[in-house]
This record gives structure tokens, sequence and C-alpha cells, in this order.
């Protein structure tokens, strides 16, 4: 009888046992499989298992060889699991002195119980490591976490864009430039976990751009140097190969390091480029010309007679210099940026035709170059029915572009008549758009150009031809109407006129005592013009005759 009963207290404790087993692993998969499956998906997160690489941005340079623009490093981290913490009011208190954050803010994020994740601080100090190792705080800990790092500074800051923290959580996402136009394939896709099974994560693709490292940063030295000497409010440079589309370079100056975007105010990020829209001014007038000549209604050798001014619908256009020239040539008006001849273009296309062309030559449609939020300017002013409105859009008043399809349509100019579609990635290959003027047009309007710069002579490039257009355009005066006293000074050139292989457009707003362009834009533009033609060893195409 006792040794059966001790049979049975042996059998009945074994079942306890398995009992209990059972009860615990029930509690652990189904009361707290979420807890410990999420807490297992936190630690991969944070090991980095889940996170795919984002991929590098490369810049490259005459010999093809990529130089990397934006790429990752490690940084250390300071998190917190929330679950973990029991004070949060010390915990808040002591890291609020330790990272310089706001306590309340803090506490409202420590306070999410159901946490097992929140981002502290990246890429923290040694400082502020040491200190959060010496508080030994419970649920506060520091890891490495791979992070973007842009190695060449502020250079290419409005190209590149930068990545930040999402809104909703923590997740880095792509802000401004190709960092936001690309994002999605830049990511990659996470890695995922669903029990003891681990999806590898797909890492991100690399972008391989047309920008030369060493014409970029060429380009930017020159631009910040142009528009610190006459006190600028902002400046902008941008080459392009006429032949491919491919952009070489685009600055923009004041600028940012994207390293520190914090540290500068959001509208230091848009890209004038292809997000502003401005009066051209003088430079219009090469497009104006073209499409003239294009058309056959003038040659470079049609006169008319300047009188100095010209009135209509009760307003009087004025050359630039106040003078009447007498009987001028269509190339004379270019030559000395005359708005009466100009004007005499315009009206002898009329406002259909005209309109027509610069349809054509891509001023009513975004360019589609690879940047996020490109605008459209404004050319609806010609269609108008007062002759006063054809007159000014054709010297660039009373429309807008953007300097983006402003380079573009001189570009095509440049190509002897055929627009490409700007371009910023090596993959893509060039791409013609249409044909906006003939060739033969295309080249008596670069020759007319490539005079212009000889008389001038400020642009001139030893043994090089260059073609290149002035545009000094008053600031309009929103609230009041008309005109203010701030200029917007630009030009475009390309070189050798011959054969061009660049164009370059420089811009400066609102220089301190409104100067001409000439004594801007033109001497920076004729310096980032003698670098390149050296830079690529391109042969001389003004020798001098033996």
């Amino acid at each position: 009888m006792v040794s059966r009963f001790r049979f049975t207290i042996i059998i009945l404790g074994i079942f306890g046992a398995f009992a209990y087993l059972i009860y615990g692993l029930h509690d652990l998969q189904i009361k707290r499989g979420t807890y410990f499956s999420d807490r297992a998906e936190s630690q991969y997160k944070l090991a980095g298992f889940l996170e795919p690489h984002r991929g590098i941005i490369y810049f490259t340079n005459k010999e093809k060889k990529k130089v990397p623009a934006a790429l990752n490093k490690a940084y250390p981290v300071i998190f917190a699991v929330p679950k973990e913490i029991e004070d949060v009011e010390e915990t808040s208190q002591i890291l609020a002195s330790i990272l310089g954050k706001d306590e309340v803010e803090l506490n409202k994020n420590l306070s999410q119980k159901n946490s097992l994740y929140r981002l502290l601080q990246k890429k923290a100090t040694q400082e502020q490591v040491e200190k959060i190792n010496e508080a030994d705080l419970e649920g506060v800990y520091v890891d490495a976490q791979e992070l973007r790092f842009y190695p060449l500074g502020e250079l290419a800051a409005h190209i590149l864009g930068f990545i930040a923290p999402n809104d909703k959580d923590d997740t880095f996402r792509g802000r401004y430039g190709l960092e936001r136009r690309f994002d999605k394939s830049l990511s990659g896709v996470p890695g995922t976990v669903a029990g003891d099974k681990i999806t590898r994560p797909q890492q991100g693709e690399d972008l391989e751009l047309t920008i030369d490292r060493n014409i970029q940063e060429e380009a930017e030295k020159i631009l910040k140097k142009l528009v610190e000497t006459y006190k600028a409010e902002k400046g902008m440079v941008i080459v392009q190969n006429p032949k491919t589309g491919n952009i070489l370079s685009l600055g923009v100056y004041p600028t940012f390091n994207p390293n520190e975007y914090s540290k500068n105010s959001i509208k230091t990020f848009l890209n004038p480029v292809t997000q502003s829209i401005y009066e051209p001014g003088s430079i219009f007038k090469v497009i104006t010309m073209a499409s003239a000549l294009d058309d056959g209604v003038v040659t470079p050798t049609s006169t008319y007679y300047d009188k100095g001014y010209l009135t209509l619908n009760g307003r009087t256009i004025r050359n630039w210099d106040l003078k009447a020239h007498g009987q001028t040539t269509m190339t004379q008006v270019i030559e000395k940026s005359l708005n009466t001849g100009s004007a005499y273009a315009g009206q002898q296309l009329g406002k259909d035709k005209y309109y027509n062309y610069l349809t054509k030559f891509g001023f009513t449609k975004k360019t589609n170059i690879q940047l996020s939020d490109e605008v459209v300017g404004n050319i609806e002013p010609v269609k108008k029915t007062r002759p006063i409105h054809l007159a000014t859009a054709s010297f660039g008043q009373g429309i807008s572009v953007t300097p983006i399809a402003l380079i573009n349509a001189v570009a095509a100019i440049a190509n002897k008549g055929m627009l490409m579609q700007p371009n910023l990635l090596q993959s893509n290959k060039p791409q013609k758009v249409r044909r906006v003027v003939s060739e033969k047009a295309a080249e008596e309007i670069t020759t007319i150009m490539t005079s212009a710069v000889k008389k001038a002579r400020v642009a001139q490039v030893a043994k090089y031809k260059v073609a290149g257009k002035t545009g000094t355009a008053q600031v309009p005066d929103f609230k009041k109407g008309g005109y203010t006293d701030d200029v917007i000074n630009t030009y475009v050139g390309f070189a050798p006129s011959s054969d061009a292989q660049f164009v370059i457009l420089f811009r400066i707003d609102k220089p301190l005592g409104a100067p001409l362009a000439g004594q801007t834009v033109v001497p920076a533009f004729r310096e980032l013009a003698e670098f390149i033609l050296n830079y690529y060893n391109i042969a001389p195409d003004n020798l001098p005759e033996s």
C-alpha cells in the first residue's frame, strides 16, 4: 500500500511538472509571444541585421572614376527601451542634462511603455557616450548604427539633399535632392523577423551621377567668391554638356552641410535651379533671334531703324544705354543688346509663331531633370493680344523661366539646334527631345553670339572662340507693381563655339549697387570656362593664322 501511494505521488508530481511547463510555454508563446517577438526584432534591428545598406551616391571625374559623395558610416547612437525604464522622470532629467534635449519631450517618449526602441541621439559625441556609460541608466544603451555621411561636406548639397528621421517614427528617409527623389531605390527593403525565421534585407541601389567632382568644386568656389564680393542675396551655377544633356555641375550659394542640416533653415534646402522662376532679361534675345532666323523673317544682315525707343500701348521701351543707333543689323542687335531690335525680331515672327518656338525650346513644361519638385515658368503673356506683351517678352521681361530650362534652351543652340534631355544619371543614354531650330539658324545665332563676345572682350578666352550673352533683369515689385531697383545678373555661354563641349550659366540675385552683368557674372564665366578647357585639354579653335 505504501509503495503504491508513493508511486501515485510521483506520477502526480510528473503530471504537475508537465502542466507547469505547458502553462509556461503558453504564457511565453501566447500571452508574451508578441513581446518577445518585438524584442527580438528590436535587437536584430539594433544589431543591423534587418536594416539594408543605403545605396552610395557617386560623382565622377574626367577619368570616369567613381568619387563617393554620399555613403554610410558607423556612428555611436544612444537609444532607450522604455519598457525597461521604471523611473521615467529621473531618467528624463538626467538624459536632458547629458543630451541637451527637452526634458518634457523625453519624458513623453520614455513613457511609452509598450515601446522597445526609441532613438535618443544619433551621431552621439564621445563626451555624451562617456556620460551615458557613467550614469548607468536602466533601459538606456549605447550602440553603433550605420548612418549617412557626406564626405565632401557642402559640395553639391542641393543636388544630394540629405536623410532625416521620419516625422512618425525613427525611420530615416530622403529629404530634398536626389536622396528624396530616389529614396525608395536607395533605401532598399528591410529584413523581417517572424518567430525564428529571418528574412534578409535587400540592399539599396547605388547612384552614379554625371557630376564631375573637380568641375563642381571649381564652380562652387568661383560662385561663393562672386556672391560674397558683390554682397548678393544668392547665386547659382550650372555646367551642361550640350551634346549629351549631362549636367557636369550644379551649385547654389548660400549652401549647407548635409552632415549638419539641422543648423540651417528650410529655405536654404530649396534648389532655385529647378524650384524658382525669374525674368531672364536680355539673355532671352538669343532665343528670340534664333527663332526669327529659323523662321526666315530676318537674316543676320537684316536691318531696322533704331530710334532708341519704341512706344506700344502707351508704354515706351528704351534701350539699356538710352541711345539711338540708327540703321542696325540683327547681328548688331545682339552685339549691342538692343531692346528695340529684339522687339522688332519678335514683331516679325508674331505672337503665335513666337509662342510655338518657345514651346519647342521647352519653356512650357518641366525639363524632367531627376530632381524633385521642379516648377515651370510662365510664357503665357506672349499670347496676349496687346503688342507690348510680345515686345517685352522678346527681351526677357514680363515672362518667367527656370534656370535649368534656360541653360537647356541655350544648350540646344550650342548643339546645332537639337534640344537634349537634361540628365544627372550616368546610366541614362543621351536622349534627343526634338529639333527646335535648323542647324543653319543655330550656326547663325552662334556666330552672332561669338561676335558679341569678341567685341565686348570680357568673356574672351585666349585661343578659343566663345559664344555668350548677358542678362541684367530688374526684379519685379510684387507688392506695388512694376520693378524695383534690384537686379538679377545672368550669363550663359559656351565654348569652343565652333564645336561646343560645355555650356555654363552663372546667376546672382540682387548684387549690391545693381551692377551690370558684364561686371559680375561674365568674369566668373570666363574663369570657369578657362578651367574646364584646361581640365579637359580641349583643342583651341581660334589660333592666329601663320
